[in-house]
């Protein structure tokens, strides 16, 4: 009976020092990525929507239309921000609502909410009142000071031209703008 006793003292003994030695052997510190990748999984959204389509009006007329895929909103992270990973397509009436004075589209895009700054990515492509196309890779617009802007290439179709270079700046209306670093300019025959 005493030799039972010990043996069982004896097991419990070893299995304790096999528990406590799997424990400290999975506490191995973890790599830069790995911690990063965590990180990541961390970051999710506050608000997610699939298919919408919005109006933003004042005094009864719509100012603003946009329709994405899918909408995802993060607000727990050091800049909150709404995701449109699948697309944004983004219209701008003229006076009383009636008119469409610009387009834009792109295949991604962020809108910074605390600096009420838009961040438009992949494919972007803009119509303006005149009926003029811009098209690039990455264009911001602030909303707060008016402002489009971009540093990637850059091409402008008019009625006459096709202008392109490297960098950009405009007022929201894209009816001023400036081409930092001009790459060209092609003369267009209409006829």
């Amino acid at each position: 009976m005493l030799t039972f006793i010990n043996n069982a003292k004896q097991a419990a003994g070893s299995t304790f020092v096999l528990l406590a030695a799997l424990v400290f052997q999975s506490c191995i510190h973890n790599t830069q990525k790995e911690l990063e990748a965590v990180e990541e999984l961390g970051e999710r959204p506050s608000l997610s929507m699939k298919d919408v389509h919005s109006q933003v009006t004042d005094s009864g007329f719509c100012k603003y239309e946009f329709e994405t895929p899918e909408l995802m909103q993060f607000d727990d992270v050091e800049e909150p921000y709404v995701y449109f990973p699948n697309g944004l397509k983004f219209k701008m009436f003229g006076e009383k609502g009636t008119v469409t004075k610009s387009r834009i589209r792109c295949n991604n895009a962020k809108y910074y909410k605390d600096n009420a700054v838009w961040e438009l990515n992949n494919d972007v492509e803009a119509i303006t009142e005149k009926n003029e196309t811009l098209n690039t890779e990455q264009l911001f617009w602030d909303t707060k000071e008016h402002r489009v802007y971009s540093e990637k290439f850059v091409k402008i179709t008019t009625r006459s031209q096709v202008i392109t270079g490297m960098g950009f700046e405009s007022d929201e209306k894209l009816s001023k703008y400036e081409i930092k670093h001009p790459g060209g300019e092609i003369e267009v025959d209409n006829d």
